[in-house]
Formats: C-alpha cells, structure tokens, sequence
C-alpha cells in the first residue's frame, strides 16, 4: 500500500509540473504578444493572413495548455480524442510558418535584430523542429512518459517569438537569436533539473529533445552564415522589396526606415 501510496504522489508531482510548465510556456507567448500591441508595434489591422497564423499558433498553445490540464485531471478519455487534432494542426503551423516568414522577408520586415538570412532560415527550421518532436511524441503516445517530454520540448522552440517580444533584443545585437536560445532552453533544462531531484536520474527523451533543438540552432546558424544563406535569400527576395536588403546585414531601426534609404545588396 505504502508503494501504490509513493506512486500516486510521484504521478501527482508529474502531472503538476507538466502543467505548471504549460501555463508558464502560454503565459510567455501571450505577454509577448500583448506587450508588442500595447505598445502600438502590432494591430488588428494587420494582414488576414497573420491573424490566420497567430489563430493555428496561439490554438496549438492553448490545445498543449488544456491537454496537459486533462492530463492532470486524469481525464484520458478527452484527452485523446483531442490529441487527434495535432495531426491537422501540426501540418497548418508549419505552412503558416514557413509562409509567413517568407512574406515578411520579401516585404523587407524582417526584425532589425536579425540578419535577414538567418531570420529567413530560422524561422521554418523552428517549425520544423517543432514538426519533428511533435510527431515524434505522437507516435510514442503509448510511452507516457517519452510523449509528454518530447511534446514539452516540441513546445520549447515555438517560444521564441514570445521571448523575442520580452527580451531587450536591440540591446543584444549581434547576439539576439542566442540571447533567444539560452531563454527557451530554460524550459528541457528544468525538466532534466526536475528529473534528476524527482528519480536520480535525467530521462533520454530530454536529452534526444533538447539534443535536437540544440542541433537545430547550430545548424541553422551555420546554414545562414554559410554562402548558402544569402543565396537561399537571394532567391527568395528576387524582385521584391526584401532584395534590397544585404542577407548579412542588419537592417535599419524602424525609426530610421524612414529617413534612410535601404542598404543595397552587393550580393545580388
């Protein structure tokens, strides 16, 4: 009985950190996003293609956030009929990604704190890394204890845009995609942390995810800085307004878009 007894509080003790960690995750992509429209850099007025992103973006967040709440109530039942809709979802938030960042490169808005080809590179490898884990916890969903790891680290790199919004970007150029890095990477690390203090020992599936997020940074920097990159770039910007841009430059400020003409591409 005293064992059944310790197994219950150890279940209970998982359950309410997966959930604590669902609601902090929400809680940093809603504060990102609602201080970037308090302070007038975003609108309502934006293009219907955006608000069509940020509903499959914020959706998958709020659809982890009450899985993990179903998952704490022990309700099994709803939670997988629920996680069916993952299989249409996870396909929407990489279409959207990849289409929304190559809107916004062509349209010459990349954020001034990155390089216009890393930022070009690192947003759909993000999602496609996000992709990989998802669907990798999907299948082990029989293995409760891989699934929700690797669906935890499949959020992880979903939050770059929220601490891209919290953190004081402009003040970490030239660093501020690892600056964004070493803040979602809290997330796994906790997880390993809470691990090891809870059963001795660091389960595999948060090294395999957060191993592959980690290697997903490294390689999309290597890709960006690479002649790769600006190549990639090149070809996607081709007569748009984003090939007036240098791949490896920074762009302009917002504040100083307007009085300076853009920086032309000696690449081109």
């Amino acid at each position: 009985m005293a064992a059944l007894a310790d197994m219950g509080t150890a279940r209970a003790r998982d359950e309410q950190f997966f959930l604590i960690s669902a609601l902090i995750m929400t809680a940093v992509l809603v504060s990102g996003f609602s201080l970037q429209y308090a302070m007038g850099r975003s609108s309502f007025g934006a293009p219907v293609s955006l608000h069509i992103h940020a509903f499959i973006f914020f959706g998958w967040a709020f659809l982890y956030l009450l899985q993990n709440i179903l998952a704490a109530l022990n309700n099994r039942a709803w939670h997988r009929r629920l996680g069916w809709l993952a299989l249409g979802w996870i396909p929407a938030l990489v279409i959207m990604g990849f289409y929304i960042t190559i809107s916004s490169v062509q349209r010459g808005r990349t954020p001034f704190f990155f390089r216009p080809a890393y930022f070009l590179i690192m947003n759909p490898m993000s999602v496609l890394i996000f992709a990989a884990l998802a669907t990798a916890a999907i299948i082990m969903r029989r293995r409760t204890q891989w699934h929700r790891r690797l669906m935890f680290c499949a959020m992880t790199p979903l939050l770059g845009p929220g601490f891209g919004r919290l953190l004081p970007m402009p003040l970490m150029i030239p660093w501020a995609e690892w600056g964004v890095f070493a803040a979602i990477m809290l997330f796994p690390s906790a997880g390993m942390i809470r691990d090891l203090r809870a059963t001795g020992r660091i389960h595999a599936a948060w090294w395999w995810g957060a191993g592959i997020i980690t290697g997903g940074q490294m390689a999309m920097t290597l890709i960006a800085v690479s002649p790769a990159g600006p190549a990639i770039y090149d070809a996607v910007t081709k007569d748009t307004a984003g090939a007036a841009y240098q791949p490896m430059a920074f762009p302009p400020p917002p504040a100083a878009m307007s009085s300076a003409p853009p920086v032309v591409s000696d690449m081109q």
